[in-house]
């Protein structure tokens, strides 16, 4: 907590709406004024009407307050209610238990109760907060409530509080009767930048703080601008920007922290941040397989990929033929001269390709690789292709392995006899 660092009693920004706190500004003195003289005359029906954060809540506080010593007051917030729930929370307001009771014993016992106040020569006080949120079938309850009355005065009176919607909905035709029996509107405004000045003055001296200014003339000056004058968005940035300085160590509030402050609290930066990362598209490049993904990757990998697995291959071999004795592997070598042909095979061929690696120039890294990169099929090697519609005939004579037909010149492959001869002969033939 900011109390103890800035030596203050209390918190001066808070978000209730304490009386003790309340600045009148110019609309605020005129609709106090406004609103006490509409009760005080008994007129029966007042309204206070302003924009969200203007402060009506506190300003009610205040009159009921005021009104305290002489009259029975009655404070409703809870406005999204039909009209025997609105009945209910005006019993307990009175200390009555509703429980039980239909709209007819609830009207009647709030009848007596008028009766009794009326008798003591109290004046009884209505205050209906959040009024907008009322349906036109429960404004015209609360209308007829101004029926309690004597030929001299009404024994109620009613405040109606609440945002521009209520206007719109009492310039409704079907609730004439009730815009007709409003004796007087009073409406609230943003402060000028005089007055947020002396607003914030005004909520440091409630809480006893002494010493130099609090915030540099600018920063005065940025809280004005930011906040449009409005008293909530005065005491949410006041807040912060405190809580900053405490926590920075700063006996003064700044430009430079209330840069920070309003940087922090700029919502729709938030928001534009979230559109960002969910709308924003992964980089797709033109020779992707896969959508998503970006080629270039892909290609750096298969390019030392391949490599990687040949010379991976070549030394396993290694491993396993340097891992027998000697006549151990020439036994096993002669077991299968079909194996011994696919070791060299292989063998051929990824010499052939670390060959053929090496000599082929580097690819761009910016550019997929076109099918005019690839190597050219070497001299006497027909391209394959599948769509020339030609079909080849091999045959077959009786005693023929599926090798011999696959490879069938066998003048290029050593006999099973060379191979017989011992691993030497067979590495020295096929180098």
């Amino acid at each position: 907590m900011f109390l103890d660092f800035y030596k203050m009693d209390a918190q001066p920004f808070g978000v209730t709406p304490d009386p003790r706190f309340l600045y009148l500004g110019r609309s605020h003195l005129e609709a106090l004024a406004s609103i006490y003289y509409g009760i005080e005359s008994e007129r029966g029906f007042v309204a206070l009407i302003a924009q969200p954060g203007l402060g009506k809540t506190m300003l009610t506080f205040k009159l009921l307050e005021k009104l305290d010593q002489t009259s029975r007051t009655v404070f409703l917030s809870q406005t999204r209610c039909n009209s025997r729930e609105l009945f209910h929370y005006l019993l307990n307001g009175l200390g009555v238990d509703p429980a039980g009771r239909d709209l007819v014993s609830a009207h009647n016992k709030l009848n007596e109760i008028l009766c009794r106040e009326k008798l003591a020569g109290r004046r009884f006080v209505l205050a209906i907060d959040e009024a907008q949120n009322l349906e036109p079938e429960v404004l015209e309850t609360i209308r007829l409530l101004s029926n309690f009355e004597t030929p001299q005065t009404k024994m109620l009176q009613i405040l109606l509080i609440g945002r521009p919607e209520l206007a719109r909905k009492l310039a409704n035709p079907e609730l004439e009767q009730l815009h007709q029996r409003i004796s007087a509107f009073a409406s609230l405004e943003a402060f000028d930048s005089d007055e947020v000045v002396r607003y914030i003055s005004h909520r440091l001296e409630v809480v006893g703080y002494e010493g130099d200014p609090l915030f540099t003339p600018k920063a005065l000056r940025m809280i004005a601008e930011q906040t449009q004058g409005i008293p909530r968005k005065i005491n949410a940035l006041c807040f912060s920007s405190l809580s900053l300085g405490c926590a920075l160590g700063h006996r003064q509030i700044d430009v430079g922290i209330m840069e920070e402050v309003i940087a922090d609290r700029d919502v729709e930066s938030f928001q534009r941040r979230g559109t960002t990362r969910r709308i924003a598209p992964a980089p797709v490049t033109s020779g992707s397989v896969l959508s998503g993904y970006p080629a270039e990757p892909r290609r750096r990998f298969g390019r030392w990929a391949l490599g990687a697995a040949g010379a991976a291959a070549i030394v396993a071999m290694g491993i396993g033929i340097l891992a027998f004795p000697p006549g151990r592997a020439d036994s096993t070598i002669q077991e299968s001269s079909t194996a011994g042909a696919s070791i060299r095979n292989s063998a051929a061929f990824i010499a052939d390709f670390l060959t053929l690696k090496s000599a082929s120039p580097p690819q761009p890294s910016g550019e997929n690789v076109q099918a005019s990169d690839l190597p050219v099929a070497e001299a006497g090697q027909a391209p394959l292709n599948r769509d020339d519609g030609e079909a080849h005939k091999v045959i077959v004579h009786p005693g023929e392995t599926l090798r011999q037909v696959i490879v069938p010149d066998d003048s290029a492959i050593p006999s099973e006899g060379s191979v017989t001869s011992g691993k030497n002969s067979a590495m020295g033939q096929h180098e």
